[in-house]
């Protein structure tokens, strides 16, 4: 190989990392959004009544999760392990993108644990019919989504520290 071939694909090998670098945090950022913005209706939120809230359930949050919050979740975390790979040889930023990982695989557990459950039963209710403990429901959930919060901004914060890290390498050096 000659070294215009050479300098030809550690060029196209850089600018594919950067992409990578830059869709993942523009991923780390998509997000944190949803669930931080679950964190701060909470409080109105809690003071709703029971029709009140499952009308919202039923009909603000429709198709929220499949479209849009769940293939954003996915994509983050398989970005971040793409990045984990590559990344494998620099301690630093391997820690770093491993938290990121670990936080992201959190995010997707909690909604199966916490959100998914409870997405199931409303879909079933009736503002007429609702189970005498719809409250815990609605704690469940929201429940879900602060945890999910918490894990996004670790997350957020750890894919950003390790972009910092790599830009301020690149810029060195």
């Amino acid at each position: 190989m000659s070294d215009l071939e050479s300098n030809g694909s550690d060029r196209t090998r850089r600018r594919g990392t950067m992409l990578l670098r830059s869709g993942n945090l523009i991923l780390a950022v998509l997000a944190t959004l949803a669930p931080m913005a679950h964190v701060l209706e909470l409080p109105n939120k809690l003071a709703l009544d029971g029709p009140l809230w499952l009308a919202v359930q039923q009909h603000l949050y429709r198709g929220w999760g499949p479209i849009l919050g769940g293939p954003i979740e996915v994509a983050a975390f398989a970005s971040t392990v793409a990045l984990l790979v590559m990344r494998r040889r620099h301690r630093r930023t391997a820690r770093l993108t491993s938290v990121a990982a670990i936080a992201y695989a959190g995010m997707i557990v909690t909604f199966f644990v916490f959100n998914d459950p409870v997405n199931a039963a409303l879909s079933t209710w009736a503002p007429t019919s609702l189970p005498p403990d719809w409250q815990r429901y609605r704690m469940q959930w929201e429940a879900g989504h602060a945890l999910a919060a918490l894990l996004s901004v670790i997350a957020l914060v750890a894919v950003l520290r390790a972009w910092l890290i790599e830009r301020d390498r690149e810029m060195a050096g």
